[in-house]
């Protein structure tokens, strides 16, 4: 740890987010001079999404994303907005540290990618091994962290030993000491062309992915898989498969209904900006699906629970619904520009 001066709290403004990137993301854009909600953020950045990928592993079970890979918020904003942020991993846990604590003196908060397994700030029960928590570094003083972390009500602490560790984490999404801070703004961006741009893309991603993993063909993918658990003796697994389902959309990262809901927030600004009636239609439908995902998730969890037996071929007809609604929406979005 440096005994240099860095200052033990830069001046900055903490605000509680849905999500961890997109909260970060709009944190930094907001120190720097831009006032965008997390919902714009998220959806300029194209991120909303769905992938349903038996080849990653997350705790021995596929990974089912509700969004864009981690770090394509903060690219796609680059992109839609006309920033630039400068992204830096390092080879060794000393070099990573150094280089926060420089920025810090420098008075630059830092966004760093994080495991959330090693932050102490964490409760016991919130903490399990995922790579791609993002928070942003405030400050340093008597070998602990000032953290804005955007899922809390108000900035945390962190000891640098623990810091290390998240950052410097293995395994699937490995950070490799990740930050990241931008080195050129844009006071003044085109935010209805950047909105129209980001809703097409979107849209392509949902309805013309050429996998059928992605999209609206990754639920229905999913959808197959769920209802092949009928067939398994091992109800043990089949349950265990649809609880990490609901872990995925409601407590990971990957957040399914949430961002749903994120989506249809940014949609009414959209709407706004673009002066498109059409569009503030469009997220009322957005909402509606996130609804429908939430009631999902309900079912899986009684289930789970034990409150009602499991029954894989009564989840994919829910599944499937999903996938038609969202067929409907990005339809919908499509004429609607």
């Amino acid at each position: 740890m440096s005994t240099e001066g860095p200052p033990a709290q830069i001046p900055f403004a903490h605000r509680h987010a849905a999500h961890c990137e997109s909260g970060v993301v709009a944190s930094l854009l907001r120190h720097h001079g831009l006032e965008l909600s997390e919902s714009m953020v998220f959806g300029l950045a194209s991120a909303l999404a769905f992938a349903y990928l038996p080849f990653v592993r997350v705790n021995g079970l596929p990974l089912v994303s509700y969004r864009m890979p981690p770090r394509f918020i903060l690219r796609g904003v680059q992109r839609a907005l006309g920033w630039r942020f400068r992204l830096e991993t390092f080879r060794s846990p000393q070099a990573g540290q150094a280089r926060l604590e420089a920025l810090l003196r420098a008075g630059q908060p830092v966004g760093l990618q994080t495991s959330v397994f090693w932050l102490p700030y964490f409760p016991d029960d919130m903490r399990f091994h995922f790579n791609a928590h993002n928070i942003v570094a405030i400050g340093v003083h008597d070998g602990d962290y000032r953290i804005s972390d955007p899922v809390f009500e108000s900035l945390v602490s962190c000891p640098s030993s623990d810091l290390l560790r998240a950052r410097f984490a293995r395994g699937v999404l490995a950070p490799k000491g990740l930050l990241y801070y931008p080195v050129r703004v844009n006071s003044s961006p085109d935010l209805a062309l950047a909105s129209r741009k980001a809703i097409l893309r979107t849209v392509r991603t949902m309805l013309h992915a050429p996998l059928p993993l992605i999209g609206v063909r990754g639920i229905r993918t999913l959808a197959r898989r769920v209802e092949a658990l009928d067939r398994t003796r091992d109800r043990e697994f089949a349950l265990r498969y649809i609880g990490h389902i609901v872990r995925m959309q409601e407590e990971i990262g990957t957040g399914g209904a949430g961002f749903r809901f994120l989506f249809a927030s940014f949609l009414q600004e959209a709407a706004q900006l673009m002066r498109r009636p059409a569009i503030a239609q469009c997220a009322e439908q957005a909402t509606a699906v996130g609804d429908e995902w939430r009631e999902f998730a309900l079912q899986c969890a009684r289930m789970v629970r034990g409150r009602d037996p499991f029954e894989g071929g009564r989840l994919r007809v829910m599944l499937d619904a999903l996938a038609l609604r969202e067929t409907r929406l990005y339809t919908a979005l499509r004429a609607a520009l």
